[in-house]
């Protein structure tokens, strides 16, 4: 459930937009009224930190460091821009739903090939407890079908086991193999030219890439800050829209007794009739700007810090900010990307091992001995002045 919420918060779709206006009925309970100004608005800060969090880990592309070059050119041609690109949905996937998931297989050309699922679309089984070990996982996903001229949405299951990948449909209740992909197939096949093989990888070929340990989506650190500033501006916005044509009003000697004609009057013409000693007065309620002001400020910075995140409008940048103060700044996105990369430098390790059997098998090489390390390129700012200045007074005359 956190999985999807957080796709959804990501996308922008919030709790908010479901909101209603209620009041207190008769018997003391509350009651849905349509009557009153009701603003759903939405201040993404949510999606500021996953875009951010993102980008200052995989923003730029990483580094290989190995000591074979024809190794790292091999694996240059793999780790492609478009792979990059695909690392960033990976990771957007690891912060909305605590891991994601990139799946290696061969495409129609033959050539290994790399797509990632989301979180909420597998659902895997671990064979130690400290999740590293895949045993098995089972993919579920809705799948738009054509029936003569009627679209209908067929929900597929596979699974992902050692032997190969099985295919099912799922009606709701039972599994029933896919008679139209059908129920099973290896992960891929060698073609000799006088026969075909069918293999299967000695792991399961899926690789997960884990926000933290405990598999935590970002939005369940900043779901409640996040609702908070959504109501917040919302409730401000109510507040200033309820004038005297839609607020509550006191009523001396109205000359009628249908309020809902009084309202209709007021509304329609903008007057109301009374007599010569009534009048009509506004209940005011005192709107204090600087209230929503300092409460939206206070929400912000807590799910910044929550998020582990930074603040780009920070009064450490303004003027001319020294380097200890970016750091400070910094200090928190740093540390949650150290624990991000640990998590991914694992999975690259398991992904390495699939790159190293393809080249294997098309005869490019044995690198299964290799050391590679692979060093993300974060993106800090910088002082340059002070940098220059240390630099020439370090220097001996």
């Amino acid at each position: 459930k956190d999985q999807v919420i957080g796709d959804l918060y990501y996308e922008g779709q919030h709790d908010i937009l479901q909101r209603q206006r209620t009041i207190i009925g008769e018997n003391g309970q509350l009651q849905v009224v349509t009557n009153l100004p009701n603003n759903r608005l939405i201040d993404n800060q949510y999606a500021l930190m996953v875009d951010q969090k993102t980008n200052y880990l995989v923003g730029k592309p990483f580094t290989l460091n190995c000591q074979d070059k024809g190794y790292t050119d091999a694996l240059g041609k793999v780790f492609n821009k478009r792979f990059y690109r695909l690392l960033k949905y990976v990771c957007e996937d690891a912060l909305n739903g605590g891991l994601g998931w990139l799946y290696p297989y061969y495409n129609e050309a033959g050539e290994l090939s790399f797509k990632h699922f989301p979180a909420y679309d597998i659902l895997p089984f671990w064979a130690d407890d400290d999740h590293t070990i895949l045993d098995c996982a089972v993919r579920l996903y809705p799948q738009e079908v054509w029936s003569g001229y009627t679209k209908e949405i067929v929900e597929r299951v596979e699974i992902f086991k050692s032997d190969g990948l099985y295919r099912y449909v799922y009606d709701g209740t039972t599994l029933t193999p896919d008679e139209q992909l059908g129920e099973h197939e290896n992960y891929f096949s060698v073609d000799d030219g006088e026969e075909t093989v069918e293999l299967n990888w000695e792991r399961i070929p899926l690789i997960p890439f884990k926000y933290n340990k405990q598999e935590i989506p970002l939005i369940r650190r900043v779901k409640t800050l996040q609702d908070g500033i959504n109501t917040m501006i919302s409730d401000f916005e109510n507040n200033m829209q309820e004038d005297a044509r839609n607020t509550i009003l006191v009523l001396k000697n109205y000359d009628g007794e249908n309020l809902g004609e009084f309202r209709h009057n007021l509304s329609t013409y903008g007057a109301v009739k009374v007599r010569e000693d009534g009048g009509v007065e506004p209940l005011q309620v005192e709107i204090n700007a600087e209230n929503y002001k300092g409460i939206l400020e206070l929400l912000k910075k807590s799910l910044i810090e929550n998020a582990r995140g930074y603040d780009a409008k920070d009064d450490r940048l303004s003027g001319n900010p020294n380097q200890m103060n970016i750091q400070s700044m910094y200090s928190d996105i740093d540390l949650d990307a150290n624990g991000m990369e640990t998590e991914f430098q694992a999975a690259f390790d398991d992904l390495l091992w699939f790159i190293n059997q393809d080249f294997a098998n098309t005869g490019r090489g044995d690198f299964e001995e290799e050391e590679t390390t692979i060093v993300f390129n974060r993106d800090m700012p910088v002082n340059e002045s002070e940098l220059c200045s240390g630099f020439f007074s370090s220097k001996k005359p």
